[in-house]
């Protein structure tokens, strides 16, 4: 039995069990049965941004679609969508062993939560993967943006950090990862834009009124998290709150700084909006939510990220995709209301 599952073998999933596996880690993968058969014909191939290439042969891939295959796990790291955080936590609280440790590295604030509330008594951390996944098809994942997985901090952790190593990450640990979760979340608040925009990362992040929209999002996210006095870990060289006045330069200077702040491959799109293009239900609940629910906490209003959540439910229903300067007036207006 594999000592470290992946569940919810999507994306995200496959590449981080992918690396350990390829790293030489003993790796087991639960997802849906169409994954399954491209990983058994075509195992799984795992590209970095920086030009490096891992392999896993179809025959060395211990994959199924039963949650049980988790049963005797060591490790468990889940992957699922937010939105079946729920399911996955009984399906977990039902047959994870006793001294499991479960990571969540799910977008969003509140999984690992969710998790512990469902497995109390056992080890479960919150995680978070700050770069972008491309699945390319044929089994394999494309790292199309800078950045280690992180964890929360645990000693219980300590026998799987070679693994890690091996596999070429650096586990970054923190004793608190809300900070970090909500860092990575005023990142996260592009993917709505960028769905709505229809155009890769690189091609979104070059045109100013986008750019502006992301602006007025984190702006009003920043203002909310300074009144709950909860101040967002550094991921990039500028602290989170100087980000929206970089994001407003013009085009060309924007361009010249946002090359020292993050390396994004041309072919990344955020995982939006490969959710909109397959017609998958996104997380914009549990990433622009996070926003508007955090308001609501404060007693506060969130226009711009509540509207931002409507505009994305229209997109999933078929609605086209908006100019940047239709979308920043757009959103101008919604934050005009608030």
């Amino acid at each position: 039995m594999a000592r470290i599952s992946i569940y919810g073998a999507g994306a995200i999933g496959c590449y981080l069990g992918g690396r350990l596996a390829a790293g030489g880690a003993e790796v087991g993968f639960i997802g849906r049965p169409g994954v399954g058969d491209e990983l058994r014909q075509h195992g799984l191939r795992l590209t970095h941004y920086d030009g490096r290439d891992w392999r896993v042969p179809p025959e060395t891939i211990a994959f199924s679609t039963e949650p049980a295959a988790a049963a005797a796990a060591d490790l468990i790291l889940v992957t699922v969508k937010s939105g079946s955080t729920a399911q996955a936590a009984a399906e977990l609280a039902a047959l994870a062993a006793p001294n499991a440790i479960v990571i969540s590295f799910q977008n969003g604030i509140g999984n690992a939560d969710v998790l512990r509330a469902a497995l109390p008594g056992r080890s479960v951390l919150a995680g978070m993967v700050p770069f972008n996944v491309i699945r390319r098809g044929a089994g394999a994942f494309h790292q199309a943006s800078e950045g280690e997985p992180e964890v929360e901090d645990a000693a219980a952790l300590a026998p799987f950090l070679s693994d890690f190593t091996r596999a070429g990450f650096v586990l970054r640990q923190h004793p608190d990862m809300l900070p970090v979760q909500w860092a990575k979340l005023l990142l996260n608040l592009n993917n709505a834009v960028n769905a709505l925009s229809g155009l890769p990362l690189q091609q979104e992040l070059a045109q100013r009124a986008y750019r502006r929209c992301l602006a007025l999002a984190q702006t009003e996210a920043l203002a909310l998290l300074k009144q709950a006095e909860i101040r967002p870990a550094r991921l990039t060289p500028l602290p989170a709150s100087w980000i929206p006045a970089l994001l407003r330069l013009p085009d060309a200077l924007f361009a010249r700084l946002a090359r020292k702040m993050l390396a994004i491959d041309p072919s990344a799109r955020s995982s939006m909006a490969d959710d909109l293009a397959a017609g998958r239900r996104t997380e914009v609940d549990w990433i622009n939510g996070e926003v508007v629910r955090l308001a609501e906490r404060l007693g506060q209003r969130a226009p711009v990220n509540a509207l931002l959540i409507s505009l994305i439910k229209a997109a999933e229903a078929g609605e086209a995709n908006w100019s940047g300067e239709a979308l920043f007036a757009e959103l101008q207006t919604g934050a005009g209301r608030g």
